[in-house]
């Protein structure tokens, strides 16, 4: 887990090494500062010695602007190497997520990724900036202040060994408790994330069903939950810094009382008490420090490991090592296929396909809510793999080409539409970055955009808000079969994203499909029997299966599925018969 994040500092090595190096320099400034102090009281003030007050005042002065100007640059070095960490880490992520397939995704859940690459990576930022600073400043603090402190009197330093089995055993047991309770936080943390990006995506829906107030609880609910683990975990925590300082002040009483006496008899100076009850603080001062960055790191801890997960997780769906580069046409086929969604024979949502598709023909396919219909053109492009069986493209097991290769050869447009903020063309050309504009135009006439993009102020580069809600849901369908289009697909599948177009629209974009598009494999799914009747044939599915395949008026006569559907379809209106 470790090298795994530390794996992405890359560039900022230099920096993580030069902050402990300035570090260093520093801390035996600051040690050296009591035992100057020491020597200016002694030799300098009790012996009445204007020379030795005046050589060692500008030794003392000289280590306090050492002090200063390396204590200047570890911060800021250890800032450089902590925040290019965290960059490199965020990157790093979103290319690993970028390569995950829908599973994935899932695994993972959407609101958890999110809380991984903000809160996780700045808990691992913070502790590693006081990794590579502070917490090396505060045990060589620690133990050079031992040193000292047995230097000047070893019977008076003696009094801290006591004291510290009691810090390390109260320590232990605080963050021994607290690491769970931390996991659970996270946990909830992604929870709240997913409600609040389901909420703000999904916010037409909520008022238009008037649930406010159910969303306010259900947010409520987990902020409470939250609020009481930190409640927790803070007062697990809170033991740590009093236990510090009753321990600290106890051995600054006991020296301060024995130190007397040795001063009264002469084997302590006023200097080296004076030193000693310095040293005491500063050990002190690197225990309360300590103290806190221990918690930081269990913190950073429990949000090493989720990042780390994200880092180390290797897509379930991969190119090949020697792939296809090449789709050559349209064909498709479904050999004896099976699928699950949960890797269960017994839970297949496709069961036992087979279906040929030539290159160049025109499909519909029709079926009732839940029976499957985008599952199965969800294996063409290969955003799923098989539980058994295999799906052809062109000849070729979809598993043998190379991602990429294969999905700029299918394009999918789903009845949900996706715009970006940006402009249309923008949008447009994420088919096809390179598309000139002509290309972008001709794309447009076929999705039958065109016209609605020139009545815009600023035509092809007018502004998409977020998701595109500035456009109606009949013009984000056409601007998504746009930019489908400008992929230059051999196989496109309208999934359903014809369904807020009305029925003239409608008709006049499949016959430019036809007209401009002859070669190339078109599957559309509906629901409306009017989408698919001049379809070359239509496939009926019912519950994973595929129940009949045929001509409408092949399918008006033998299938009673499709039959039913268009007979509902005739009482209510939304079929010409």
């Amino acid at each position: 887990m470790v090298k795994n994040i530390l794996s992405n500092l890359k560039e900022n090595k230099k920096y993580a090494i030069l902050s402990p190096i300035f570090v260093i320099v520093e801390v035996f400034m600051d040690i050296a500062l009591p035992y100057l102090m020491s020597l200016i009281i002694d030799r300098g003030i009790s012996a009445k010695s204007k020379e030795d007050l005046l050589k060692i005042g500008v030794l003392l002065i000289l280590s306090i602007v050492i002090a200063f100007v390396s204590g200047i640059y570890s911060g800021y070095f250890a800032t450089k190497a902590s925040s290019g960490l965290a960059k490199n880490l965020r990157e790093s992520m979103f290319n690993n997520i970028q390569s995950f397939s829908f599973e994935d995704v899932d695994k993972f859940s959407t609101g958890s990724l999110i809380t991984r690459m903000t809160t996780d990576v700045q808990n691992i930022q913070m502790a590693f900036q006081a990794s590579i600073r502070i917490a090396i400043r505060s045990p060589l603090m620690l133990i050079f202040s031992f040193i000292m402190s047995f230097r000047i009197h070893r019977e008076l330093a003696m009094n801290f060994l006591f004291i510290f089995p009691i810090i390390i055993l109260g320590m232990y047991l605080i963050i021994s408790k607290a690491h769970p309770i931390f996991s659970q936080i996270f946990k909830t943390f992604d929870r709240l994330n997913t409600i609040v990006s389901e909420n703000l995506s999904g916010i037409r829906v909520v008022k238009s069903f008037v649930k406010e107030d159910h969303e306010i609880e259900k947010f409520n609910d987990t902020s409470y939950d939250l609020y009481e683990k930190h409640v927790k975990v803070s007062k697990l925590m809170a033991f740590g810094m009093p236990l510090m300082q009753f321990s600290i002040y106890l051995i600054t009483i006991l020296i301060a009382w024995f130190g007397a006496h040795f001063v009264v008899v002469g084997s302590l100076t006023t200097g080296e008490l004076m030193s000693l009850i310095t040293y005491a603080f500063q050990i002190q001062i690197s225990l309360m420090i300590l103290s806190m960055i221990l918690v930081q790191v269990t913190i950073s801890r429990n949000s090493a490991e989720r990042v780390s997960d994200v880092l180390s997780a290797t897509s379930s769906i991969r190119s090949p090592k020697n792939p296809v580069l090449e789709v050559a046409n349209g064909d498709i086929e479904f050999n004896d296929v099976y699928f699950s969604y949960v890797h269960d024979s017994d839970k297949c949502a496709l069961k036992n396909i087979n279906l040929n598709i030539k290159s160049g023909d025109n499909v519909g396919i029709i079926g009732s809510t839940g029976s499957s219909k985008t599952t199965l053109i969800n294996l063409i492009p290969r955003l799923y793999d098989t539980l058994s069986g295999n799906v052809k493209v062109s000849g070729v097991d979809v598993r043998d080409y190379d991602l990429k290769t294969l999905r700029d050869s299918v394009s999918v447009v789903l009845q949900k539409n996706q715009l970006f903020t940006g402009t249309i063309i923008e949008n447009l050309r994420w088919g096809n970055e390179d598309a000139s504009l002509d290309d972008v135009i001709k794309a447009s006439k076929i999705a039958q955009a065109h016209d609605f993009i020139l009545s815009e102020s600023d035509q092809y580069d007018a502004k998409v808000e977020r998701g595109g809600t500035n456009f109606s849901g009949g013009q984000r369908q056409r601007l998504c079969i746009a930019r489908a289009l400008l992929k230059k697909p051999k196989i496109l599948i309208l999934d359903d994203s014809t369904s807020a177009l009305d029925n003239t629209t409608e008709q006049t974009l499949i016959n430019e499909l036809d007209k401009n598009l002859p070669s190339m494999t078109r599957i559309i799914i509906s629901q409306r029997v009017n989408s698919l009747r001049n379809c070359d044939y239509i496939i009926v599915m019912d519950k994973g299966r595929i129940n009949g395949i045929g001509t409408h008026d092949e399918l008006v006569k033998t299938n009673k599925i499709y039959n039913e559907i268009v007979s509902t379809q005739v009482e209510g209106g939304d079929f010409d018969a």
